[in-house]
């Protein structure tokens, strides 16, 4: 057994400060990823600093309709937000299909976005990841890679992010929110997690010492819809193999507001930039549907054995827009 201290912080700046000049502290809210990597020996801290008593586990509502999310809410208490379920379903959904009840009932929003991949050559010591150990090599690329990347992924990294929630907030605008030794400052939810190109072991943007204090969530243009759906091999307690999160809102039989987003098929939820060009402004046929989709999922560059995801994620992300823009 590896002796650590544990620190409970009763503030954001105690937490910053206890975790400043120590590369292996680690902050611990639910735990729900980071206590079974420290059970692997993927994760190995010296500092354990408890963040779980902040007062960040609260959802408010803002003067411009926003909503701001604690880094510490429970993914159960979010799914069931009133204000949630009624504005951002695409939310509501995401979570309701991560993990189990029990594990909702503990994991926390911030601890959501941070959890690292499920990779199993990354969870398993004696296997080559560059995540874990840079210049190792990634096992994954020639190994079995049913459950990985077909986008933006390097010779380095293969892995996937598995977060659910994540890819809704990517599609609805969601920006983070950090407090560290260096003070405040926000970024936007797409440019948070990081693709792995030469640095896979950096999964996000987030520095030495900061922590997550909570998500902001932009009011949605009125009108609009939105939607998560996952596909996955079991009904429960899975990862996705892919998944989609879209919002849209259609006016007058054209589209005026878009956002999705891709789960399962990159190192971060991909935001499908292309696919919401080639929509919006256009009236939602399922032929300019799929032919957005096509656009996004050209640059798909499938390993040797999870070319399925291409058009798994292809008919997913077609029954999802076919879907919301049938409403309207």
């Amino acid at each position: 057994m590896k002796p650590l201290l544990y620190v409970r912080a009763e503030s954001v700046g105690e937490a910053a400060a206890a975790h400043a000049g120590r590369p292996e502290a680690r902050y611990l809210g639910g735990g729900t990823n980071l206590v079974d990597l420290m059970k692997l020996g993927v994760e190995r801290p010296e500092v354990l600093i408890d963040i779980s008593r902040l007062p960040l586990d609260q959802v408010e509502e803002l003067p411009d309709g926003a909503l701001r999310i604690g880094a510490t809410v429970r993914n159960s208490d979010l799914a069931g937000h009133p204000l949630v379920r009624e504005r951002y379903p695409v939310l509501s959904q995401a979570l309701l299909s991560g993990a189990s009840g029990q594990l909702r009932n503990v994991a926390t929003t911030a601890g959501n976005l941070l959890q690292r991949t499920r990779c199993a050559y990354f969870q398993d010591v004696g296997k080559p990841c560059n995540k874990r150990v840079p210049g190792s090599g990634c096992g994954a690329l020639t190994g079995v890679n049913r459950d990985h990347a077909v986008l933006g992924h390097s010779e380095h990294c293969v892995a996937t992010h598995p977060s659910d929630l994540a890819v809704a907030l990517a599609a609805l605008d969601a920006v983070v929110e950090m407090a560290g030794p260096g003070g405040g400052r926000t970024v936007e939810l797409t440019e948070f997690h990081r693709l792995p190109q030469d640095s896979p072991d950096q999964d996000t943007v987030i520095r030495p010492g900061e922590l997550i204090t909570g998500v902001l969530l932009p009011p949605l243009p009125g009108g609009t819809v939105s939607r998560y759906r996952k596909a996955r091999d079991r009904a429960s307690f899975a990862f996705a193999l892919a998944s989609v999160a879209a919002a849209v809102q259609v006016r007058g039989g054209v589209v005026r507001h878009i956002g999705v987003a891709f789960g399962g098929l990159a190192h971060r939820p991909w935001r499908a930039r292309r696919t919401e060009a080639a929509l919006l402004g256009s009236a939602p046929t399922p032929e300019a549907v799929a032919r957005a989709v096509d656009a996004e999922l050209a640059a798909a560059v499938p390993l040797r054995d999870n070319a399925y995801k291409v058009s798994l994620a292809r008919d997913l992300a077609c029954e999802v827009l076919g879907s919301l823009t049938a409403r309207t």
